[in-house]
């Protein structure tokens, strides 16, 4: 494979948790502020035994960012973690569930994530769109509420309404947020759900009929259903993939036996994403290293997967436009 600069390719990130960005300097240093003891000793902090205790941790590190002020560095932190893997734009999941400090105030959440973000802009830091993620457990009314919320700030931040959390334990989902989703479509934000990871294709095809996705976070397991990703390729449904966290999380034993590669030659729309790097301890140009080396893929396939992140992106138009120049030249 030619030598590819992996940092420097013009791309998007547009499958990455604030969640999932607090390095272990930054938790342990929260912790102390506010007096509350860590789960497990600093060197095993980011051990995890599997989704469940994956999630669990996510609430807990949230629960440590009790102030506007924390909120905004945390936000600008994060526009400089974007800014150090190359990445020019971001649209960033942020689940109202797992911030404790802000139960019943979405419109400080937001207020505070878009402080760090303005203020990292004005620093010449990439732009970052916020898509707002229901958790899977809640009901079909809570999820109405917080569209309906959304809806009345209509805060320029806020690009997308998501949908994440296990698949699995939450059983299926698709039926019980298809109200809120359509709302959301009617109120001009777009659409992401997070789907086919630990739920099969079934909830894929949920994502696609019945919420309106205009992208699907991971995806991956369409591939066991050929129809599926037939419509996948004709629609031109992105899929925001995240391969190194599927291993993590046990989808797949090594990276040669992800799908990302058999999805692309389908002719599906991939990007490559880190999902939740700082816990998973990966950033997105060693992401792109890894995918392209496993896969042999040459400069102009990369090319055209970092496309797709740019296309798929929820990023101005005249931003995805210069983008894609840069991409091009």
């Amino acid at each position: 494979m030619t030598s590819i600069d992996f940092l420097s390719l013009p791309k998007a990130e547009i499958h990455i948790h604030l969640e999932g960005c607090f390095g272990t300097e930054t938790i342990v240093e929260l912790a102390r502020e506010n007096g509350v003891e860590l789960p497990r000793p600093e060197d095993r902090l980011l051990d995890f035994t599997g989704l469940a205790d994956f999630l669990e941790f996510l609430d807990f590190i949230c629960g440590l960012s009790r102030s506007r002020d924390q909120l905004a560095k945390s936000a600008y932190a994060f526009a400089g973690r974007m800014a150090a893997a190359g990445v020019g734009y971001a649209d960033l999941i942020v689940n109202p569930t797992h911030w404790s400090g802000w139960k019943g105030n979405l419109a400080g959440l937001i207020d505070g994530l878009d402080a760090g973000l303005s203020a990292a802009e004005e620093d010449g830091l990439p732009k970052v769109g916020l898509c707002i993620s229901l958790l899977r457990q809640q009901t079909s009314s809570e999820a109405i509420e917080v569209v309906e919320e959304l809806l009345r700030l209509r805060h320029p931040r806020v690009v997308a309404l998501s949908v994440d959390g296990n698949e699995a334990a939450a059983g299926r989902t698709g039926p019980k947020f298809a109200e809120a989703f359509q709302l959301a479509g009617r109120g001009g934000l777009k659409r992401t759900a997070h789907a086919g990871e630990s739920s099969g294709a079934e909830g894929v095809r949920d994502a696609i009929f019945l919420l309106g996705a205009d992208r699907i976070d991971h995806g991956v397991r369409a591939i066991e259903d050929e129809e599926l990703v037939g419509i996948l390729a004709d629609r031109q449904i992105a899929l925001g993939v995240c391969p190194t966290s599927n291993l993590t999380l046990g989808l797949y034993k090594e990276l040669g036996e992800h799908p990302i590669d058999r999805l692309r030659r389908a002719g599906v729309p991939v990007s490559v994403n880190t999902d939740d790097p700082a816990l998973l301890r990966l950033d997105l140009p060693s992401e792109y290293a890894r995918t392209a080396e496993t896969f042999g893929w040459d400069r102009e396939t990369v090319r055209s997967v970092a496309a797709t992140s740019i296309k798929a992106s929820f990023a101005p138009d005249e931003l995805k436009s210069k983008l894609l120049g840069d991409l091009a030249a």
